[in-house]
């Protein structure tokens, strides 16, 4: 059945009422706890910043023990307040970006066919009698009554960022790294419909979107989130000026991301596909990086890079089975910058996909900010060594040799 179909009709799965409230905005920590924002973004001030970011936490979008849960943004906005990477303690370095407009119908039906959006907002009023619905055959996806709005506010967070450093970068040669904080996440829902904990894909919007309203005619998509980013891929498969680049664990969710998947028609060749062994970590993910993702990007000439930030490769993630550290993304982060300044003007912005280990994930996207600001990594207070087994190295590099093979690097 067609997910529109699916979405106009009967077959929602009912369940308990969430415990949160409503929601819009930012400025809430772990327990409701609000979080005092003291400065303002402007664009005369954008010079100053080196890293941008906004938070768009979803407390409304919320299922009891579900891993993609309102704790997540949270916990990192405790954690870099805890750590002193927010406005209040880095002054004009680190900007939050507070205002910004949610995503128009206009902006999701850039992706996502304008049935699929139609039919998730009439699904509101079946959410607000049930209290939560499922919303992909599947079942994974929930909607609540407020999930039609935040993933329209997640998504135009994402927009905003994309126009911020743009503007940045016409003023500044350095501009800073937008990262947003939102979620749902977006990087599997299909254009035809949600899927895998997904309602939009929120960097599948921006990247038309910098298209669109920038002229950036060419986007460089990096998702390093342990599941494929299928939702982005089907969107760009057969567009020659949007490069998605997937680096995730073979077998895992949604089971897509095949190496020999290289795009379609006039796309063909514009969509790269590493999928690494389990047990994978900072040794495979360096190789990646300086093998693979470095000359893909040098060939392709970006106007623009934007990132799927998934944290659920690490190795304390429940949900998978690769062993990247807080070490690991430090350093995609700092790399990652280096390759936009050389590239594009350093115009560069993360969203935030998965990542569900509170800790982990917490730890892993503040150590990010500190590759953002060039400061010194703290790994070395999250990682344990004794955590970690041997790589499967020999597999990696296979991987590595079909995938430059297959493309020609």
């Amino acid at each position: 059945m067609e997910l529109p179909a699916l979405l106009a009709g009967n077959f929602f799965s009912k369940a308990v009422k969430p415990r949160f409230g409503m929601r819009f905005g930012c400025g809430y920590g772990l327990n409701n706890r609000v979080i005092t924002r003291d400065f303002k973004c402007c664009s005369s001030s954008l010079s100053d910043a080196r890293v941008l970011y906004c938070v768009a936490p979803a407390m409304g979008h919320n299922k009891e023990s579900h891993p993609e849960s309102n704790l997540r943004v949270p916990a990192i906005v405790d954690a870099l307040e805890r750590m002193e990477l927010t406005p209040k303690h880095r002054g004009p370095v680190v900007y939050e970006l507070q205002k910004f407009r949610p995503a128009s119908m206009d902006d999701i039906a850039s992706v996502h066919a304008r049935a699929y959006v139609a039919g998730l907002e009439k699904a509101m009023s079946q959410a607000s009698e049930e209290g939560l619905i499922f919303i992909d055959g599947s079942g994974p996806t929930y909607a609540t009554p407020t999930t039609f709005q935040e993933s329209l506010v997640a998504a135009g967070a994402g927009i905003s960022l994309v126009d911020s450093v743009v503007t940045a970068s016409s003023m500044n040669s350095n501009p800073p790294i937008g990262f947003a904080l939102i979620r749902p996440p977006g990087h599997h829902a299909v254009p035809d419909g949600p899927m895998g904990f997904c309602v939009f894909g929120n960097i599948a919007v921006a990247a038309r979107h910098a298209q669109r309203v920038h002229g950036l005619k060419r986007v460089f998509i990096i998702d390093f989130d342990v599941h494929h980013g299928n939702g982005t891929c089907d969107a760009f498969y057969d567009d020659p000026d949007i490069f998605f680049l997937s680096t995730h664990q073979v077998g895992s969710y949604p089971g897509t991301g095949k190496i020999d998947q290289v795009g379609q028609g006039s796309g063909e060749g514009t969509t790269l596909n590493m999928p690494l062994p389990g047990g994978s970590g900072d040794t495979s993910m360096r190789s990646v990086f300086d093998e693979v993702i470095v000359p893909c990007a040098q060939r392709f000439k970006p106007d623009i890079i934007l990132i799927s930030a998934g944290y659920d490769a690490h190795v304390l993630d429940p949900l998978a089975g690769l062993q990247f550290t807080t070490a690991t993304y430090y350093m995609l982060a700092s790399n990652i910058k280096q390759l936009a300044q050389e590239l594009c003007g350093g115009r560069c912005v993360f969203f935030l996909e998965g990542g569900y280990n509170l800790q982990s994930l917490s730890n892993s996207v503040a150590d990010s900010f500190r590759a953002f600001l060039t400061e010194p990594s703290m790994a070395s207070q999250f990682d344990n060594p004794a955590a970690l087994y041997e790589e499967p190295l020999s597999k990696v590099k296979q991987v590595i040799q079909k995938v430059k093979y297959i493309h020609s690097l």
